[in-house]
């Protein structure tokens, strides 16, 4: 296995962006990351996105992400309609298998411009879920109060905020990344697994698949001095950090996580970006970040970072 680390990362969010389109809040945010990683655009071996064209409300939408990027001269590049660290996942295999030695991914999505809550559902089990039109909130209830007792509520301050914005990072693989950063925050692990499609099926109070990745990843090998946690809803922080193992002495979500800013399909990458940026400024040495899609935790990723 190569040794990949993220060498940069850059993010941007705000409540409701009514000026600039999905470029012009994707620009910036590609300027600063390729700046802070001293590696040139032409030198970057791969580039992979997430986004939702609902979102956007087009098909092929993410096609005009690229127009930040710059696909001329002709680049490898590709996209998930998941959240970005879904794109860092295919972009770390990309380099694992010896052919590009860098990467840049990148995230983005403007949630302000439909009902979240109602695009989302769309997610959901086309024949038996989707046409009783649950929105995020009604499914995240059936959890909370599975999890916490029968008639539980969500309050206004426990669902995330409507963000718009974009993240990225750079990856690098072994001297490239050395010679990139003065510390860079290497994967050590990473996993991603998912549960049953049907809500009825499974064990909401629990998350198996979190459960089975963070094992896979090797969370356990070492002690967790940060974690960033994809909770959209912060009953799912308690069930997340149960599955991982993390325990008292961790910090958790010290950026104020998805309750603060959630700009869908990029707030899993920013978990990720977020632990980096904490190791790489040597205020921890190694972190667990966490991403998720689907309703009620249903897929799941773990990524193990060290500074060493």
């Amino acid at each position: 296995m190569r040794d990949v680390a993220v060498v940069s990362y850059a993010s941007s969010t705000t409540p409701k962006d009514d000026i600039h389109n999905e470029v012009e809040m994707l620009g910036p945010v590609l300027r600063e990351v390729m700046a802070g990683s001293g590696i040139a655009r032409g030198d970057i071996g791969f580039v992979c996105s997430g986004s939702l064209d609902y979102l956007q409300g087009g098909p092929f939408a993410f096609v005009m992400g690229l127009d930040a990027v710059g696909a001329w001269p002709p680049i490898r590049e590709s996209h998930v309609e998941m959240d970005a660290a879904w794109a860092l996942y295919e972009a770390w295999v990309a380099i694992q298998t010896g052919e590009v030695d860098t990467a840049l991914v990148y995230g983005f999505g403007k949630s302000s411009l439909g009902d979240v809550h109602e695009i989302m559902t769309l997610q959901t089990d086309p024949y038996y879920v989707a046409p009783l039109w649950p929105s995020m909130v009604d499914m995240a209830g059936l959890q909370a109060s599975a999890a916490t007792g029968a008639g539980a509520l969500i309050a206004a301050d426990d669902i995330f905020p409507i963000t718009d914005g974009s993240a990225a990072i750079v990856l690098a693989a072994d001297d490239v990344a050395r010679k990139a950063s003065k510390r860079p925050a290497w994967i050590r692990g990473i996993e991603h697994r998912i549960e049953c499609h049907g809500l009825g099926v499974r064990d909401l109070t629990i998350s198996e698949s979190t459960r089975m990745a963070a094992e896979a990843a090797r969370v356990g090998d070492g002690p967790v001095d940060v974690a960033e946690l994809h909770a959209q809803f912060r009953h799912e922080e308690a069930i997340l950090a149960e599955a991982i193992g993390l325990d008292g002495h961790t910090t958790i979500n010290p950026s104020g996580g998805p309750l603060a800013a959630n700009p869908i399909m990029s707030a899993g990458l920013m978990r990720i970006g977020e632990v980096a940026k904490r190791i790489s400024a040597g205020e921890a040495n190694r972190g667990v970040a966490h991403a998720t899609s689907g309703p009620c935790l249903q897929q799941n990723m773990v990524v193990v970072l060290e500074g060493n």
